[in-house]
Order: C-alpha cells, then structure tokens, then sequence
C-alpha cells in the first residue's frame, strides 16, 4: 500500500478495502447501496482518481464503485512472487469485487484504457449483469489492422532499458502526466496522477500492465481479447455511450471505428481537442454527457 493519497479537495472520499494484507484492493463505493450501481474502470498508469467528478455528479442517486486495480492508486503493490499481474487475474478481481458487494441488480459500465478489456472480459462472461456502457478511449479486441504498436509503448515495455527507466523514474506515468492531457491542468492534479507510484516497488503495475498487452496469437492473454471481441456482438443491443478524445495517440481512429462496427447503436461523442484522458480535458460537459445517458437509460428501464 502506498502512503500516498490527494488532498480532500481533490479526493473527498472514503476509502474501503477488499483482500489479504499485502495484496488489498482499494475502493470507492459512494453513493446510497440501493441506488442503480455504476462500475467504473480506470487504465494504466491512472487509478480511481481519474473519476472522481463522474462520481462527485452521480453518487446523490448511483452507487459508484471504483476500484484501483491491484498495483495502482491505493491499492497494495505487491511483488510478482505474490500476484500475477495478467489480463486473467484483473477480470477475476472484478467477479470478486462484485460478488463481496452482494449487487443485485444491473450495473452501469464506465471504462477507460485498460478498463476495457479487464470490464468488457468479465462483461462478456456476465452479460446479465450489465445493462449499459460508457466508453472512453480504450478498447477490447485485438489492434485494428491499419494500427501500428506505438513506439514508446514498444520501448517501455519490451526494452529492459525501458522496463528499468519506467521503475526507476516513473517514465510511463510521468510522461502520461504531461502527454495524455490536450489541455492545460493544475499541477496538483498532475501530482495526484503520479503521487502513488512513488518508488521502484510502486511502480510495477505501471510496467506490468505494459508488458501484459497481448499483440498476437501466443501471447498472454491474446485468448481472452479474442474471446471478448467475440462476445461483444451478444453486446451490440446494450445501450451504450462512447466519448472519445480525438488527440490520443494510443487509442485513435482506428479503434473508434473498431467499436463502431461492433456496437453499430452506440451513440458517440468526439471530442477533437481532447487527448487520452478525455474525463479531464472535456471536464464538465462530458460529466454532464455520461450523466444525462445514464439517467435517461435508467428511466427507460422504469
């Protein structure tokens, strides 16, 4: 567990705690518990911090549940010998999460980066369980074709070099700190991006999660990214909302078009001068977006 956490300013939350000592999970759970649940799932090298105005606007009548992903945030950063950190083991981290908060009822599904694959590999698996998503840069099948591996992402995590610049230096997080951002930002939320991945030891997850991307047949993974990308067409009568910054330059236009053609009745945002972390750079309009899709997507179920 890190010692960090944001001002309360920032971060007026109460924290809550899921597993063994050394390997706990943190998370948020605001809201009033039988409200309609929203489970939101943040990337890499973020953590719940990303999503803390959509909680701030929902959680007077959702019950918002934010998890940090096990390394991430709050949660425990535990060594390898003590937790895999695989595709697999993060969706069966989800299945827990949500069995321990005893939820009856569908939820909403909010993702970001890595969010996706880890929310929409357990989706597909239980798909009763959710009644409606919100997309927000990331993906859940393999690269599109006309999609070439970023560079930087190579070098971080397929380089010991890299691997080591990202321990010892906070590469990855300190450059998404400055680059996944198309609009000006306060330093104390830039501060709180990377406030928990503060040593060597923090920062696993941070490299984990980048050398853990399946690009092809054989790799780690790639198994439950073909599976979820299969199973997202029983997924293509769910409402769904995708909002997409325009000036990421991970997840671009090939892959909006990717969800596009797999969720054809999606309603989509663009957002052109927004960059990866579009929650931050459209700020409260896009709060206001997801909020009104969700209200009137549960009304309809009323």
């Amino acid at each position: 567990m890190t010692a960090y956490r944001p001002p309360p300013d920032l971060y007026p939350f109460e924290s809550h705690w899921l597993g063994p000592a050394g390997c706990r999970m943190h998370y948020l759970d605001e809201g009033p518990r039988d409200a309609p649940p929203v489970l939101m799932l943040h990337g890499n090298p973020t953590w719940s911090f990303y999503y803390r105005n959509l909680v701030l606007a929902l959680r007077d009548r959702y019950r918002c549940i934010v998890p940090d992903h096990i390394g991430c945030g709050l949660s425990d950063k535990p060594g390898d010998e003590v937790y895999p950190y695989r595709l697999e083991r993060r969706i069966e981290d989800i299945e827990t999460l949500y069995e321990h908060l005893g939820i009856r009822q569908p939820l909403s599904l909010v993702v970001h980066d890595w969010g996706g694959m880890i929310g929409f590999g357990w989706a597909v698996r239980q798909r009763h369980r959710v009644a409606r998503s919100v997309i927000l840069n990331t993906a859940a099948f393999p690269m599109p074709a006309q999609k070439r591996f970023p560079l930087a992402l190579w070098f971080a995590g397929r380089t010991h070099i890299g691997g080591w610049m990202v321990r010892r230096f906070n590469a990855f997080s300190g450059l998404a700190a400055r680059i996944a951002f198309s609009k000006p930002v306060d330093r104390a939320v830039r501060e709180a991006y990377t406030g928990p991945y503060d040593s060597w030891a923090n920062r696993i997850a941070t490299l984990r999660f980048v050398q853990d991307i399946p690009l092809r047949p054989g790799d780690a993974g790639y198994d439950i990214v073909a599976r979820t990308a299969s199973g997202l067409a029983g997924l293509d009568d769910m409402p769904a909302l995708i909002a997409w910054g325009e000036k990421d330059f991970v997840f671009d236009e090939p892959f909006l078009a990717a969800w596009q053609r797999l969720l054809p009745s999606a309603n989509v945002l663009r957002y052109p001068d927004c960059g990866h972390y579009v929650l931050e750079d459209a700020g409260p309009e896009l709060v206001d977006q997801v909020a009104a899709f969700l209200d009137q997507a549960q009304s309809e179920r009323v």
